[in-house]
């Protein structure tokens, strides 16, 4: 949890949605309640905030599938675009073999291809990438608060990102790549949830990890509740104002250890659509809504010469996995939320923290009706 001061008026600790009283839908979460749930799913941030030589309110966040062996053990893989003005490097990849070979990192827009570089020299090193990578990278623009131009995140960072990678609790908010991101105009960044989901007499762990960085206020709701329209720029100012419309972007990355192949994965990339949509993400024209499911229930090793045995659930049975990618994403968006801290970066500029006092108020107002 984090300190800080909402508006200069009271102080509240941060907190994630369900450290507030707030339950997001009906599956049981994980232990951690956080991607890091799937076994084998390691998470590390980098975190850059300095004022000199230029503002920096930056990072990277990587996640490490198969506990950083995916570049010998790969995963299938599935993207989804739900507005494409955002990049994911080695997404042709992806699309045309239905697999993941690498991490899967998360930064600000101008600097994909420096992340992208530390992770093919990192998977050199390892022994695990002998011919050629495509690192998954992707990214949210965080200029409004960080000096965009400034080149901060560097290699050594996403070094240290995978360096500091675990299976516990993930930290949220205003760290890694979320750290200068905005979101429903309030002060946005990384977030993550999980769910348990049982399907064809076996139980899956299903998470997700987001870096939120969308969304106008007006369409920000908390479990059906239209939160922004009460918390409107008089009663919270806006992060934006008339040079910056709300738009901005958001990538979501989705895990499971179901035995999963590429198509279904498709399938559940798709899904994070009715999360997205549940908070009051539309997609508007300036959004960069990217969404990538690995899963690692199956095995598929790069150098196999002969037939690769497979297991996969019938589609028929995917029905608990949709539901639950609606409120893993739901939830993850709202930790994000719950947890970032209100930051004041480049040109003096200020992304408040969503009011919890407030968010608690409304949310129980509802209850009482």
């Amino acid at each position: 949890m984090y300190t800080a001061d909402y508006n200069g008026g009271t102080v509240m600790k941060r907190a994630r949605l369900r450290e507030l009283g707030i339950e997001i839908g009906h599956f049981p979460t994980g232990p951690q309640n956080a991607i890091t749930d799937v076994p084998g799913v390691l998470v590390g941030h980098a975190t850059i905030v300095m004022d000199k030589p230029r503002v920096a309110r930056t990072g990277v966040t990587v996640i490490l599938p198969r506990a950083g062996e995916i570049w010998r053990d790969h995963a299938f893989a599935a993207l989804h675009s739900f507005n494409g003005d955002g990049e994911m490097t080695g997404s042709h990849y992806v699309a045309e073999f239905g697999l993941l070979h690498t991490p899967i990192a998360i930064t600000n827009t101008h600097q994909v291809g420096v992340v992208r570089d530390a992770l093919v020299q990192h998977g050199h090193e390892l022994g695990g990438a002998d011919i050629f990578s495509l690192p998954v990278v992707a990214e949210t623009y965080d200029g409004w608060l960080s000096d965009a131009d400034g080149a901060h995140v560097r290699a050594q960072h996403v070094r240290a990102a995978i360096a500091a990678a675990g299976s516990g609790p993930v930290a949220e908010g205003n760290v890694g790549g979320g750290t200068g991101m905005i979101c429903h105009e309030f002060k946005g960044g990384i977030g993550t949830s999980s769910r348990r989901v049982s399907s064809g007499g076996n139980t899956y762990t299903l998470g997700a990890l987001v870096q939120a960085n969308y969304g106008a206020r007006h369409l920000l709701r908390v479990d059906g509740v239209p939160v922004g329209r009460a918390l409107d720029v008089k009663r919270v100012a806006s992060a934006w104002n008339e040079a910056a419309p709300a738009e901005g972007s958001i990538i979501v990355v989705l895990a499971t250890d179901a035995p999963l192949l590429a198509v279904q994965c498709k399938r559940l990339a798709q899904r994070a659509t009715v999360g997205l949509a549940r908070v009051g993400g539309v997609g508007h024209n300036g959004s960069g809504d990217i969404f990538i499911c690995f899963a690692t229930g199956n095995h598929v090793s790069p150098k196999a010469q002969t037939e690769i045995a497979l297991t996969m659930l019938p589609h028929a049975q995917l029905n608990p996995f949709f539901e639950a990618i609606a409120e893993v994403v739901e939830e993850s968006i709202l930790n994000a939320l719950t947890s970032a801290e209100t930051m004041t970066g480049f040109h003096g500029r200020v992304a408040h923290a969503l009011p919890l006092d407030e968010l608690q108020a409304l949310m129980a107002r509802r209850t009482a009706d």
